[in-house]
């Protein structure tokens, strides 16, 4: 597999110096955020953004920047600060395909599934990487190396099919060529 230099801010949630890796989750880092200085970053962007409610998808991409994800005590502590109902907050978390509500692998793998793509056999995208590596849209390996993602529109549809990994974007790919990618070291 490729470096995780220049992948999605998917990746690993960061620790405590700032570096990614491993980490406390959201959750962990909330129970003593004003140890961590990931939450003094995020409680500054809730002030610059005057602790109202129209700054919530900010505040959410603040939060999945420095933890790589949103689990359910980050939401509630996002909901609370800005006075914003819970439903409203997981409705969109929810919404918007950026924000992961799980921790994301080492690695990224996107399939464009627009229409270019679907015609010319993004399916087979994925159902390849199903049989070969037991893992399905939205959902990451056992062993937390791989996430498959699946995206509406890569904009390259000239390139049909076309798969995203780890940033780079691949086209006119086949699955046994996006097998070889994910395979590498």
């Amino acid at each position: 597999m490729k470096s995780e230099g220049g992948g999605m801010s998917t990746a690993a949630p960061r620790s405590q110096d700032g570096s990614r890796g491993a980490g406390a989750s959201p959750a962990a880092a909330a129970g003593t955020h004003s140890e961590d200085r990931r939450w003094r970053q995020v409680e500054v962007r809730i002030r610059q953004l005057g602790a109202r409610p129209d700054g919530l998808i900010e505040v959410l991409h603040t939060v999945q920047e420095l933890f790589g994800y949103l689990d359910d005590d980050a939401l509630a502590y996002v909901g609370d600060a800005l006075g914003v109902p819970p439903s409203q907050v997981m409705g969109v978390a929810t919404f918007y395909s950026h924000f992961m509500l799980k921790p994301q692998g080492a690695h990224t793998c996107v399939v464009c599934l627009g229409t270019a793509c679907y015609i010319n056999g993004a399916n087979a995208l994925l159902q390849r990487i199903s049989d070969e590596l037991g893992v399905g849209p939205g959902a990451t390996t056992a062993d937390g190396n791989l996430s498959v993602l699946r995206a509406r529109c890569l904009g390259a549809c000239a390139m049909a099919p076309a798969a995203v990994v780890d940033g780079e974007v691949y086209g006119k790919i086949t699955p046994a060529d996006l097998m070889r990618i994910l395979e590498q070291p």
